[in-house]
């Protein structure tokens, strides 16, 4: 195996992670300044932060298709411009509404890289290092969300300073009076280091050898695996192919189960109500008692916690299986979100108390549902419509992300912040079951042997 190759490919495939994570954390220390300029009320500023996700809806139901069909290289560069377009969009839009429509098309590029990004990492990846390098998507993630928060800080900082007081009319407005404009805007850079990145990457093997183009596959695995690991990975493919699997298999015997049990974590990883603390953290420390600044600076320290716990994720999944992650990790979240409601119900006048739970909160899903779900989604489904059938689990994923989005505002106003909180806690207790009952260990496994599980499970 050649690792300084299959660290570079997962690397950049990874950088969709990253625009991922900024695209959706970005946006939480532009919403007081949005509202505050276009006056929006709690169903617009719900529909400013859900827009995108309607989007990366859209782009979830063709990214599995596409990418079954096109190969999932192609489909990456894709979401990279489109990422490009939508942050250059946002920083120039004159109105509330072409905002929104820029917000849309970024959000249609979150939802191919959120499938496409440990899709094609999975399919590079040996079964040893199979769950490490996925997770490195979700460290990405956490990275992208880390520094959004590092630069919403930052920009809000210099904006306030008045440090650019003699600078043109267009770069006053674009950094002083309107400076959420530069906050959504500066994503335009990663966005187009991804681009350029993505030449440098081969298309994935198995994508090759899912239409038949074994020699091309054989090649490119050989770079990557080396001779002797080729022929093991060719032969396992061949046997796992002796039975055809079609679109249809996926609603059929032990696949079914797969494709529910994928629904049903990914849906999970939303309803726990982490994007409520990415997107309306600010706004949930403000009304603990902290201003705007130190909100931000609150939340900068929830995006390096998060950065942190995912390298637990990173280290360990490999050794301690999929299984154990999960289990651990959702039990510090339901303890977590339940202190959080009684701290808010009991209105105890300590922010930081508060702040530290919401970190323990943050850890816990950081080693467990952020990392695990998707190395899951990205191994658990046959080759041949691993795509399509992703593309369902995280289209599930992006609506529970895209009710979050906009309930939240809603239910801090009727259920108030610890009505919310417990309710995230009673949507996490299904996947606790699912996880000790269903779910079978994928450590150590090819993606050709987990296939053959769900093949002969009834």
């Amino acid at each position: 195996m050649n690792k300084i190759i299959v660290y570079k490919l997962a690397f950049i495939a990874s950088m969709g992670g990253f625009l991922f994570g900024f695209d959706t954390a970005v946006i939480s220390g532009t919403i007081s300044l949005v509202t505050d300029q276009f006056q929006l009320d709690a169903v617009l500023q719900g529909w400013y932060v859900s827009s995108a996700l309607l989007g990366t809806i859209t782009g979830t139901l063709i990214a599995g298709v596409l990418s079954d069909k096109y190969g999932r290289k192609e489909m990456l560069i894709a979401s990279a411009i489109l990422f490009g377009i939508s942050a250059f969009g946002c920083m120039i839009s004159q109105g509330f509404q072409s905002l929104i429509v820029y917000r849309l098309i970024g959000g249609i590029g979150v939802g191919l890289a959120s499938i496409l990004s440990p899709l094609y990492i999975s399919e590079i990846a040996p079964a040893k290092i199979r769950g490490s390098l996925v997770s490195l998507y979700q460290f990405a993630i956490t990275l992208g969300i880390l520094v959004a928060y590092f630069t919403n800080a930052w920009f809000l900082d210099i904006s306030e300073s008045n440090g650019l007081a003699d600078a043109f009319e267009g770069v006053r407005k674009v950094f002083i009076s309107e400076v959420w404009r530069i906050m959504l805007g500066s994503e335009t850079i990663p966005a187009f280091l991804f681009l350029v990145l993505l030449f440098f990457i081969p298309k994935s093997p198995r994508w090759f050898l899912s239409k038949g183009k074994v020699d091309k596959a054989e090649n490119i695995l050989v770079k990557i695996v080396g001779e002797t690991e080729t022929e093991n990975e060719l032969q396992l493919f061949n046997n796992a192919n002796k039975t055809t699997v079609k679109i249809s298999s996926i609603f059929k015997g032990g696949f079914k189960t797969a494709l529910i049990v994928g629904v049903i974590l990914a849906v999970s990883t939303q309803l726990c109500g982490i994007n409520a603390v990415i997107y309306y953290g600010p706004r949930l420390l403000e009304e603990a008692g902290l201003q705007l600044g130190d909100a931000l600076g609150g939340q900068v320290i929830i995006g390096i916690v998060n950065v942190l716990f995912t390298l637990i994720a990173i280290w360990k999944i490999d050794q301690f299986g999929r299984k154990k992650l999960l289990l651990f990790g959702i039990s510090g979240i339901l303890i977590s979100l339940i202190a959080i409601g009684i701290l808010f119900y009991l209105d105890v006048n300590s922010p930081y108390l508060l702040i530290g739970f919401i970190l323990a909160f943050v850890a816990c899903f950081a080693f467990s549902f952020g990392p695990v779900v998707w190395v899951l989604l990205s191994e658990i489904y046959p080759t041949n419509i691993r795509g399509f059938a992703m593309s369902i689990a995280t289209f599930a994923l992006w609506i529970g992300a895209t009710a979050i989005g906009q309930l939240v505002p809603w239910l801090l106003e009727n259920l108030k912040p610890f009505g919310t909180f417990w309710l995230f806690a009673l949507c996490t207790i299904p996947s606790v079951w699912i996880v000790i009952k269903i779910l079978p260990e994928t450590k150590g496994k090819s993606l050709e042997a987990i296939e053959e599980f769900w093949l002969n499970k009834k």
